[in-house]
């Protein structure tokens, strides 16, 4: 009977694992949860899909989270009035290997707005998602930050979280993205 040595069987595993990569490139990371009271109220992953960042959102039930564009919503809606709050909204930053190449876009955000208190605000449950256009600056992992509010209607957690993804070469395939579903953020004024 003929035994491999150590060192072949660790090339075959070195070759396996780096064939694997590969073979999953544009695969979702691990999911980056966000706990109150030891229960996961959000959890967040990523990928990467051709030149596109695709971040998953999934709130547990009776969670939400704020849309990107929760502060430009609620000027417009209060046309110069005062409010008594705007809620914290989600902040995406890609560090260390990717770049902005093209606006956000996210799921429609639901108006969680009370008018009679002047309290205006646009938010996410269940499933959502936050795409944009991509240029990759770097090798090996991308760093995505990301800031924002996660609430019940009793309790508010911050969150402040980050994704790492690795920088796989971009697949060719297109995205299976559906824009028609999305909005684009809207920009400060």
């Amino acid at each position: 009977m003929i035994r491999p040595s150590r060192r072949t069987v660790m090339k075959a595993m070195i070759v396996l694992v780096a064939g694997t990569s590969a073979i999953h490139a544009g695969d979702w990371t691990d999911p980056v949860e966000v706990r109150h009271d030891l229960k996961r109220c959000v959890s967040y992953r990523a990928r990467l899909k051709a030149q596109f960042l695709v971040i998953e959102v999934t709130h547990e039930p009776g969670w939400h989270t704020y849309a990107m564009d929760n502060k430009q919503r609620a000027q417009q809606k209060l046309a110069g009035k005062r409010a008594l709050g705007i809620e914290r909204p989600t902040e995406i930053t890609l560090t260390e290997g990717l770049e902005l190449a093209g606006p956000w876009y996210q799921s429609p955000p639901k108006d969680l707005s009370r008018p009679e208190l002047r309290w205006f605000s646009w938010g996410f449950e269940g499933q959502v998602l936050f795409v944009a256009r991509v240029r990759r600056s770097g090798t090996g992992r991308a760093r995505i930050a990301i800031r924002g509010q996660a609430c019940t209607e009793a309790t508010c957690k911050n969150i402040d979280l980050a994704i790492s993804v690795p920088l796989v070469d971009p697949d060719t395939d297109p995205p299976d993205i559906n824009f028609e579903t999305l909005v684009q953020v809207r920009q400060r004024q």
